[in-house]
């Protein structure tokens, strides 16, 4: 077995990759592999934090049409829904997991404390963290940055849709250009939408690294924790 470069990470996980070819909801062929991977780092003896989006739940900040803290606290509510989703998938695996929610939610989830998480970890269990940040006006982006920071994760693994992070939509421009690594003074300075500027500004202040890597091959969730090169590193300034 191959040894493993990050011993804690957390994983940014978005609500539209749950959702597989669908526009919303959880598509549990999609969710299988995921969770079989973050198994496979679990039994490899990675500590693995999660953080869902809600994208394919709920996006009521962008239509404008209501007021963004409710807006925002629907959002909560729609990552805790993934989160159960997840931590059953993952149960049905054979994994210990607990789900921590940032709104006290006690009939449904631990509420969030920052040392029982890290007696969690200590004992193998996979812990996922639903709500975001408990406030509205921050991404789960900042969510994960956030537990990152408390829970001392070696790094933030965000799987996205992209193999990296371009210098351009390549979904858009054919000629969009891939960057292997990254600091976060060039995430700033060149506006590149990876994450929120609070985001990368928590990484940046925090020296939290970021691997941005394409989630349609679940396995590489496993590969970017054994340190293998795939997708973008973003790294602090020497």
């Amino acid at each position: 077995m191959s040894e493993i470069k990050y011993k804690r990470v957390l994983l940014k996980l978005s609500g539209e990759a749950l959702a597989g070819s669908r526009s919303n909801g959880l598509d549990y062929t999609v969710i299988q592999p995921i969770c079989k991977a973050i198994a496979k780092c679990a039994d490899a003896g990675v500590q693995v934090g999660i953080v869902v989006g809600g994208g394919n739940f709920w996006r009521g900040r962008s239509s404008g049409a209501m007021d963004r803290t409710r807006a925002d606290h629907i959002g909560m509510l729609a990552t805790t829904m993934n989160a159960l989703a997840v931590a059953d998938v993952l149960e049905s695996l054979g994994m210990d997991v607990r789900v921590q929610t940032a709104i006290s939610m006690p009939q449904v989830a631990e509420p969030y404390i920052r040392n029982k998480a890290m007696r969690h970890f200590e004992k193998g269990r996979v812990v996922i963290f639903g709500c975001g940040t408990g406030n509205p006006f921050f991404s789960t982006d900042t969510a994960s940055t956030l537990r990152a920071a408390e829970i001392e994760a070696d790094i933030v693994l965000k799987a996205t849709m992209v193999d990296g992070i371009y210098d351009k939509d390549p979904n858009k421009y054919p000629d969009a250009v891939k960057f292997d690594h990254l600091t976060f003074n060039d995430i700033l300075v060149k506006d590149l939408q990876v994450m929120d500027s609070t985001a990368a500004s928590m990484c940046k202040d925090n020296k939290l690294p970021i691997l941005v890597f394409d989630l349609s091959d679940p396995e590489n969730i496993y590969r970017a924790c054994m340190g293998e090169k795939i997708g973008t590193l973003v790294e602090p300034e020497e």
